[in-house]
């Protein structure tokens, strides 16, 4: 499918849905390592391992301010997509818990999986002119109006972050967040090109 080509209303519904239990999934495995990941839901994997309140809670809450620079430069459709995949994630990281009970996972399998669902889940979110608000809406701004790789950027702006988290989290859980966020980067960077398939901002 060219650039451009609008989806219709089931093409962005499905896509949401698939890309919202995606992320969610690897915010379980994430959770259950106590790993970290860069942008918006590092701060809230940050503030639910040092409070009460829940993953879900505080990605919802931390998002709310970067709605603004969604609807000033990409758009109410877009903007729309991003709040109803935000609050999906929300919701679905705390239930999924609930709803599959993860024991224990091999550290490096679960930064190396679910960094990659995570990473496919995006991609999903981006062609669809969605995002999980936060730093993608920034990511999504800068590869539509200066022409900066998305994955590229991301990568880096995790990896420092998740590198200035070392001071919180065990010394291992932060190398196998670095692991984790190249992992989800790379998927983007590889796949998130300028020319290929997207969806039209319209749509």
């Amino acid at each position: 499918m060219p650039e451009g080509v609008s989806h219709s209303l089931f093409d962005d519904v499905q896509a949401i849905l698939l890309a919202s239990l995606f992320m969610s999934f690897g915010v379980a495995l994430f959770t259950q390592q106590e790993f970290l990941i860069g942008g918006t839901a590092g701060v809230a994997f940050l503030g639910s391992y040092a409070s009460s309140w829940s993953f879900g809670q505080l990605f919802f809450v931390i998002n709310i301010p970067f709605y603004g620079l969604a609807l000033w430069r990409l758009g109410w459709f877009f903007t729309l997509k991003t709040f109803f995949a935000v609050g999906l994630v929300s919701i679905l990281s705390d239930w999924i818990p609930q709803w599959i009970v993860i024991d224990s996972s091999i550290p490096l399998f679960a930064a190396i999986f679910g960094g990659s669902m995570m990473g496919a889940g995006l991609l999903m979110l981006f062609r669809h002119k969605a995002s999980l608000g936060g730093l993608n809406i920034l990511s999504l701004y800068l590869s539509k109006y200066h022409n900066v790789n998305a994955g590229r950027f991301q990568m880096v702006v995790d990896v420092v972050i998740i590198i200035l988290a070392i001071y919180i989290v065990d010394i291992w859980a932060t190398i196998y967040s670095v692991i984790a966020a190249i992992c989800m980067n790379a998927v983007l960077a590889i796949n998130f090109k300028k020319g290929r398939y997207l969806a039209s901002l319209d749509s």
